[in-house]
């Protein structure tokens, strides 16, 4: 091979050197910061882009796209001296890559560390019941803390979410018979409170019973006083009527009367078919002479007014 196709092989290979050093071709979703003799100038944004070659060089690759960071799992000891174990996530966003390359070495060890620190200071300040019942309070105050601290890095944290938070296994028996005994503690309280509500219902119950049978007692008096003021009436009213009977018809009429009534009790009496004596208190000879006197009195009929009883008997006497 002569010397010129020596010159040229060389020609041409430094030209391909120098237009792969030249042209730059950034994939979608990173961002890749140049740098002129070890300082930075600009950014190489996603597409095809040209540097001055062997004077600018990719300093930095960067993806821009949200990155999710893994926690890994740590012992946190919570403000009442309980040891829970705790792992996470955060997403972030690098906004300024500029600031991403240059203001902190490792962006992800250093998210990563300011993570885990701030995990124990905030859980520190916190018993292991809010500990196990804020998680959501406990996301939302890690994320203030993570987003002002990686400020200056040009980065946004924009999640932070905590995985999971283990207490002891022994400690877990313990809260398990807590939860029982506070369960059987509710059961009982409310067993007492439905008993409570039992018993006054049914005191009520009584009660409305006791005043409704006495409610009823007194309409049960009222209706027998008022019977009893209508029956007296009724026989006050008989009476006057006998007695203006007795007095315009004279005392036959009168006679007449119960003589009627006499003899109807008597017939009534000796035909009642559970009577197998009879006994009558009175004198023979003056129920035998009430009797005649009686019978002939029905059959003579109603006296008139002015008659003038005869015969003797028991209602001619006085």
């Amino acid at each position: 091979m002569s010397g010129t196709s020596i010159v040229l092989v060389a020609l041409l290979l430094l030209a391909i050197v120098t237009a792969a050093r030249g042209i730059r071709t950034v994939p979608q979703g990173q961002v890749w910061t140049v740098e002129r003799f070890g300082a930075f100038t600009r950014l190489l944004q996603p597409g095809l882009n040209f540097l001055i070659p062997f004077i600018d060089a990719v300093g930095h690759k960067l993806n821009v796209q949200e990155v999710v960071l893994d926690i890994p799992e740590q012992s946190v000891i919570t403000k009442d001296n309980a040891t829970v174990v705790v792992d996470g996530i955060v997403y972030y966003r690098v906004m300024d890559p500029a600031k991403a390359a240059y203001q902190v070495q490792n962006l992800q060890q250093a998210l990563n560390a300011l993570a885990m620190t701030n995990i124990r200071a905030v859980i520190g300040e916190m018993d292991l019941d809010a500990t196990l019942s804020s998680r959501e309070r406990i996301n939302s105050s890690l994320l203030a803390i993570l987003d002002g601290a990686t400020d200056p890095w040009g980065v946004k944290v924009s999640r932070v979410e905590l995985r999971k938070v283990e207490p002891p296994e022994n400690l877990v028996r313990a809260m398990n018979l807590q939860m029982t005994a506070e369960r059987e503690r509710r059961a009982t309280v409310m067993k007492a409170e439905g008993d409570r509500a039992a018993a006054i219902q049914r005191a009520e119950g009584e009660k409305q019973a006791l005043v409704l049978q006495a409610e009823g007692r007194q309409q049960a008096a009222m209706r027998d006083a008022e019977a009893r003021e209508r029956l007296a009436e009724a026989e006050a009213r008989a009476t006057e009527m006998v007695a203006a009977a007795a007095a315009g018809a004279g005392g036959d009429a009168l006679r007449y009367f119960i003589a009627d009534k006499y003899v109807k009790a008597f017939e009534a009496l000796a035909a009642n078919p559970a009577s197998k004596l009879v006994v009558v208190p009175m004198e023979a000879s003056a129920m035998a002479g009430g009797i005649t006197q009686a019978m002939e009195l029905l059959r003579q009929g109603p006296p008139a007014s002015n008659a003038v009883p005869t015969g003797s008997g028991p209602w001619n006497r006085g």
